[in-house]
């Protein structure tokens, strides 16, 4: 009895020390609210604890390998070590990349406020030589949506929806614009109706708008640039821009239906030089002008030929802004490389300027004009295939090609006859294989030839890269082949 007595004792001071701690501790927290799927803005979404801010987070992982390319993966072989088609050239190159993306939504009295944002972590094993690799970081979108109106950096309101990529899946495709990866903005969207929108932009220029200026004689004396400038597709040498003053100023009308899209655009371009000689103010500068383009975007859709097959086409035309033609987040400039039986090589080059000035005289500008497509067809819900193909062409004025082939003839000798002028085409097949939800497998092939307008022998001439000085090269057509296979896990 004793011993049971003092158990209980025991027990009874134990609980009374206990509750006289527990009273002096802070009272507990109340439980954080449960997070709850938001429904308003579709799937994914779901609230911030605590606010009525809804959120969605996403990306992807990926993880491919190109074959016969030069810069980024899937960029065909057209410059560079891989253009010259040299033992510095990396005849594959591996990429991996992880991409996040956050979107948030708020409804308000002025509407839905949305921030998004989109960035990408990539690790690259070579690049266009066998020097280079390494990882970056890449912001593609960053903006915020309020009461129609758009600030900071997203898809140009000039593009179609699909970018550069109506049926491919890498960014190389030309024939019409392609900033995929964003630009910086202020515009305005107004919704009509009956899925119809206009929208108006100012959109900066520095990026991805800028190609190539050429000033044909920007050193005293005499031309600029040397023979390598040339036959790098580089023109007279360096970019002769002036720092900018005016964005692009873009506008767009486009009708989305169940049927499909149509849209059309139109864009004004500052050309805007720097001075005759750039590291001497004094030498004045040519009179700024204004380029434009336009464009004309389809995609029909619920086709014939089976389930969730569509056919997108664009086309665009572009007066002193090439690159909404030819460039975008791709390069511009084309140097190729191959057999001859006249000379030591081939060599085939362009490059996609704005325009072109001398001395004294103003800018000529250059014309532009592309058109692009694909037909992508579902052959079952986890096979898929493209056929696409683009036709690009570029074409400097009389005065411009005068000035161009003086300076062209003053490096490489009167042995080349013909004109700055150049096409590209492109024609190009994508199988994806899709086993799982969210997980597809691809594989894409591309043939690209520059059909450039010059023709005859070089003079003795230094061609750059690992091309021996003194060397003599025959003026002629290029092409080549690319090839991507890519894995892709969407989250």
């Amino acid at each position: 009895m004793s011993i049971r007595h003092f158990i209980i004792g025991s027990a009874a001071s134990l609980l009374t020390i206990g509750a006289a701690q527990a009273a002096d501790l802070p009272l507990k927290a109340k439980a954080v609210e449960y997070v709850k799927v938001c429904s308003l803005y579709g799937a994914g979404f779901y609230y911030i604890p605590g606010t009525d801010t809804c959120i969605k987070l996403g990306g992807y992982t990926r993880a491919e390998v190109a074959f016969n390319a030069s810069g980024m993966t899937g960029t065909p072989a057209w410059n560079k070590d891989a253009g010259q088609d040299n033992r510095k050239k990396n005849d594959y190159i591996f990429r991996s990349r992880q991409n996040v993306n956050i979107d948030t939504r708020t409804a308000t009295e002025y509407g839905v406020v949305r921030t998004y944002f989109d960035a990408v972590f990539t690790w690259t094993s070579g690049g266009s030589s066998s020097t280079i690799a390494g990882g970056e970081l890449g912001v593609y979108f960053a903006f915020i949506q309020f009461a129609g109106f758009t600030f900071g950096k997203a898809v140009s309101q000039f593009s179609a929806p699909w970018n550069g990529t109506p049926g491919n899946i890498t960014s190389n495709l030309l024939g019409g614009d392609d900033v995929s990866t964003g630009i910086n903005q202020i515009s305005y969207t107004a919704q009509f109706g009956n899925g119809v929108s206009g929208t108006i932009s100012l959109e900066d220029q520095s990026r991805y708008r800028q190609s190539q200026l050429f000033n044909i004689n920007n050193a005293a004396g005499g031309y600029a640039g040397d023979a390598a400038s040339y036959l790098g597709g580089l023109g007279s040498g360096v970019n002769n821009y002036a720092g900018v003053q005016v964005p692009d100023i873009v506008g767009r009308i486009r009708v989305e239906q169940a049927w499909g899209l149509f849209q059309v655009g139109a864009a004004a371009h500052q050309v805007r030089a720097s001075y005759y000689v750039p590291t001497d103010e004094s030498t004045g500068h040519p009179g700024d002008k204004w380029g434009y383009a336009v464009m004309a975007a389809l995609q029909l859709k619920n086709l014939p030929t089976g389930a969730g097959d569509t056919l997108n086409i664009d086309a665009v035309y572009a007066d002193g802004a090439s690159r909404y033609v030819i460039g975008g987040t791709t390069d511009n400039y084309f140097s190729m490389f191959g057999g001859s039986g006249l000379a030591y090589q081939s060599v085939g080059f362009g490059a996609a300027a704005d325009g072109i000035f001398a001395n004294g005289f103003g800018i000529e500008t250059t014309k532009a004009w592309g058109i692009r497509g694909a037909f992508n067809h579902n052959w079952n819900p986890n096979w898929a295939t493209s056929i696409f193909g683009s036709y690009s062409s570029l074409e400097y004025s009389s005065t411009g090609k005068a000035m161009y082939n003086a300076a062209l003839q003053n490096k490489l000798g009167n042995g080349v006859v013909g004109s700055p002028d150049f096409n590209i085409i492109q024609i190009g097949t994508r199988t994806a294989w899709t086993p799982v939800k969210n997980l597809t497998f691809t594989g894409e092939v591309m043939w690209t030839q520059l059909d450039q307008n010059y023709s005859g022998v070089t003079g003795a001439v230094n061609a750059g890269g690992t091309k021996p000085v003194g060397a003599r090269y025959e003026l002629k057509d290029q092409d080549t082949w690319s090839g991507v296979i890519r894995a892709q896990r969407n989250f």
